[in-house]
């Protein structure tokens, strides 16, 4: 019977992903996407051949899928090796990076432009970006005068209109008889998100506003200055955004990517930050890309986040901004979505793998498949250590996972879990009941607290204008209950078809209702278009109540009363419901419900054929395990993208007479669990069930540890014997400076009772990665919350076993004294190094960070019920 069950599990998971795989493997012109994918900046662009290769070599060797490509400023006295942006020479060492990428199997993209926002020296005052200004009671047009931030050797100037489509379609000209005429070309072309501050009009804003909103924004100068929140200013304010937000979408977004995609490029857009919708702008991109700046805060015990980091100014990530790019990419069946990921996350030389990984399954369970790391800067081997005493070339903003990093040697190993994760989720569709609309005539109604007036609705600070909202509280609730959920905007309603009662998006997506937050401007076309889905069989749900007011100036009161008008057709339809209670009325309406998320877990569902893929990761500390009831039934598994291991789960009856299943998910840990069609007679009928493993008491490891000091910097010959654990920084005054490896050693014996299959190794905490041997043999290293490895019995003896760990630290320690001796590297141009509140670098003022293994060490059997 164990053959029979190995062999039909063997084949359940190759029919599901091994399609998926044979795919990833075959890419090799773009890339591999399941592998996490690196900004690269190109510092001066001051590279060669030979270096490009060697880099590329070494990202490939490390698991990386693909790098990006920014030219940003450059190094001090590097002067004569910087290469102009576009120049010839610029282009060959382009054509040459793609060429070196597509033999090892390593993906490009390239920023349209240096630095960020667009712009440059093509950039006239003509084209550029500009504001309005009220002059003796008429609007004039004047320059915003914002330059390109961080521009590369040729990139400096202007930043572009990027309302204006022919001054876009200008600035773009520059790459017509450059980029387009070379043999080798990237994968994609980007956009960083919306930073071009203060501009909020372009030359032919009042013609526009008046061919689209009906009416002369001249003769309402008054109300569109009022800041009193007047009824009639806000309709005016509405009238304003929504003109920007066309003209942002007309004038770039389908003026961008339109031009990428006739040169044969994809479009990857940051669209965040932008004053439109959010949702409209992302699907106008082939891969919409969200951002993850700053720690998100896990209450995961033993995370630790940078206390210098200033959430008040900086803000922190939030998944319900990220589910704006992967709404678009949902409903428009775009099957990439990716990330600017781990931004300042700590400071330089102390991120931890293990702070990275908890923020990579935040993004996974908000729908981003397709991760970028930011970022890795291009430094010559000439530069960096150990070639060199130097950290090499380094960008202003952590995160640096180049080869200079300390934790390079073990970036394979998130590396590796990453692609894991993304091959399941890019060979998987999305599978939500829900899409919730996004009523941002509301926003608009409220004040702007951007620069010039206007919302900008930036990912850092959610709390300035989605938090507040009755959408993003309604949000949050959903998900804190387990529903499964997109967004979609007033446009892209229109998109939507109608089959027996089920809505189909343009790209595929299937939901079981359409949810209306309590609104209280709509535009009438808006809920005639909600009227039509109705008529057509949708089920549609408005919280609280029905929208009452129109949006915008032009004819308010005529448009309110067809508001009203479609709002009492809508009430006599019977699949339309005005909820006091949405939460009782979405599971009656055949909406499924993952009632355990309530326990803290954050779960992406998804379907692959036949089959339910759910991706759970606990990013709190409430969850430990359960028996838990899945609103997919079938045949159930769990795969564990950290070690590569799957195995059935077990199924029983519940009180309620459905099936539940055993999960088991400490804080910090994420899982696949895949629900897929019973297999065969003989093993659903078979009494062999698969066993539940539960832990048993956990016993500390007492004896006296051994430390042995190896390669590091600065060289410390250090050995000493500890009896309790804890920092080594305490072992000495110079190993308060030490940043390398040490080695543990100790013994101990199996504690009494029966033996069980294996031992769980609990490392307490560890600062910060752990290489495990027990009696000889590697067993498994520890680089992520918690801590932890599993012993297999048979390594062990009754007494007398061997343990080594050798444990990596940071390099924040080094560069407490590197920094006092040799501030000189710090040589870069414009901003050069600053710490994380943005401030002069100074690693020499630092506290020692704590380091090695502090324990407690604990040895657990793991047994079976």
């Amino acid at each position: 019977m164990k053959h029979i069950l190995l062999a039909a599990f063997t084949l359940f998971f190759s029919l599901i992903f091994q399609p998926a795989l044979r795919a990833q493997q075959r890419i090799t012109a773009t890339g591999n996407t399941a592998k996490p994918w690196t900004y690269w900046w190109w510092m001066g662009s001051a590279v060669t051949e030979a270096d490009i290769t060697h880099q590329l070599e070494q990202f490939a060797k490390a698991g990386l899928g693909g790098v990006h490509i920014i030219p940003i400023y450059g190094v001090k006295g590097f002067e004569n090796q910087f290469i102009t942006f576009l120049s010839k020479r610029w282009q060959d060492v382009l054509a040459h990076t793609v060429r070196e990428g597509k033999r090892l199997g390593v993906g490009v993209d390239l920023t349209t432009g240096t630095g960020w926002p667009f712009g440059g020296p093509n950039v006239s005052n003509e084209i550029a970006a500009k504001a309005w200004k009220n002059e003796n009671g008429t609007l004039v047009t004047v320059l915003t005068k914002q330059q390109v931030k961080r521009p590369a050797p040729g990139g400096q100037g202007l930043v572009v209109d990027y309302f204006n489509k022919p001054a876009v379609e200008q600035y773009l000209r520059r790459f017509d008889s450059t980029l387009l005429r070379m043999p080798e070309r990237p994968r994609a072309v980007y956009n960083d998100s919306y930073e071009v501050y203060g501009a909020n009009w372009t030359a032919n804003f009042l013609t526009e506003f008046k061919s689209r909103r009906g009416y002369d924004l001249n003769s309402q100068i008054a109300l569109l200055t009022d800041t009193t929140q007047r009824s009639e200013s806000i309709l005016v304010h509405q009238d304003y955004h929504q003109t920007l937000a066309e003209l942002l979408n007309d004038g770039f977004a389908k003026t961008w990517g339109g031009w990428a995609k006739k040169a044969g490029y994809l479009s990857r857009n940051q669209a965040h930050g932008s004053p439109g919708n959010l949702i409209d702008l992302y699907a106008q991109a082939d891969i919409p890309e969200t951002e993850s700046f700053g720690s998100s805060r896990f209450p995961i015990p033993g995370l630790r986040v940078d206390a210098n980091y200033e959430v008040d100014r900086f803000g922190t990530p939030n998944p319900l901004a990220m589910k704006f790019a992967s709404s678009a990419a949902h409903l428009l069946g775009k099957p990439l979505v990716s990330s600017e990921s781990t931004t300042w996350l700590a400071n330089h030389f102390q991120v931890s793998l293990s702070q990275i990984k908890p923020q990579i399954d935040e993004l996974f369970a908000a729908g981003i498949n397709h991760i970028f790391y930011h970022g890795t800067p291009y430094s010559p081997p000439s530069e960096t250590w150990p070639r060199v005493d130097s950290p090499g070339w380094l960008f202003y903003a952590s995160t640096n996972y180049g080869p200079s990093s300390h934790f390079w040697p073990h970036l394979p190993l998130l590396n590796q879990y990453i692609e894991r994760c993304q091959t399941r989720l890019q060979a998987s569709k999305p599978d939500n009941d829900v899409l919730v609309y996004f009523p941002i005539h509301d926003l608009w109604a409220t004040p702007a607290k951007s620069a010039g007036g206007i919302h900008q609705l930036e990912v850092h600070h959610v709390e300035r204008w989605l938090l507040p909202q009755p959408f993003g509280r309604l949000c949050e609730q959903l998900s804190q209950r387990g529903y499964s959920y997109d967004y979609v905007s007033d446009e892209l309603l229109n998109k939507l078809t109608i089959s027996k009662q089920t809505i189909q998006s343009p790209g595929g997506a299937t939901y079981q209702v359409i949810l209306v937050p309590r609104t209280t401007y709509i535009p009438e076309t808006t809920l005639r278009r909600l009227e039509q889905l109705a008529r057509q069989g949708a089920r549609i749900v408005f919280d609280q109540q029905l929208p009452e007011q129109a949006s915008g100036f032009y004819n308010h009161e005529s448009r309110s009363r067809s508001v009203v008008q479609i709002g009492q057709a809508l009430r006599q339809l019977k699949n339309v419901t005005v909820s006091t209670d949405v939460f009782t009325t979405l599971p009656q309406l055949g909406v499924r419900v993952e009632s355990w998320a309530a326990e803290g877990l954050s779960l992406l569902r998804k379907r692959n054929g036949d089959s339910t893929i759910y991706f759970i990761t606990n990013l709190d500390n409430r969850f430990r395990q359960n028996w838990i009831q899945l609103s997919a039934k079938g045949r159930i598994s769990c795969y564990d993208p950290l070690t590569g291991k799957q195995e059935w789960l077990p199924v029983r009856k519940g009180r309620n007479g459905q099936p539940e299943t055993f999960l088991s998910v400490e804080p910090g840990q994420a899982f696949f669990v895949t629900v897929g069609p019973e297999i065969a007679s003989s093993v659903q009928n078979s009494s062999q069930q698969p066993a539940i493993r539960s832990v048993g008491t956990s016993v500390p490891l007492k004896n006296p540890w051994q430390v042995d000091f190896l390669q590091g910097r600065p060289s410390l010959a250090l050995t000493t014997t500890v009896a309790n654990l804890s920092s080594w920084t305490t072992f000495s005054d110079s190993a308060g400076y030490f940043s390398g490896k040490a080695r543990y050693r100790t013994t101990f014996d199996l504690p009494d009772g029966p033996k069980p299959a294996a031992y769980q190794l609990n490392l307490g905490d560890v600062r910060e990665v752990a290489d495990v041997r027990v009696n000889g043999q590697p067993v498994g290293t520890a680089w992520c919350l918690p801590f932890r490895v599993t012993i297999p019995a048979n390594l062990l003896k009754p007494t007398g076993n061997q343990l080594e760990i050798d444990v990596t630290n940071l390099s924040a320690n080094y560069m407490r004294l590197y920094d006092r001796q040799n501030p000189g590297w710090k040589k870069f141009y414009d901003i050069n190094i600053v710490d994380i509140r943005y401030r002069p670098f100074n690693a020499a003022s630092w506290d020692a960070v704590p380091s090695g293994l502090l324990g407690p060490v604990m040895l657990t059997p793991v047994s079976s019920l």
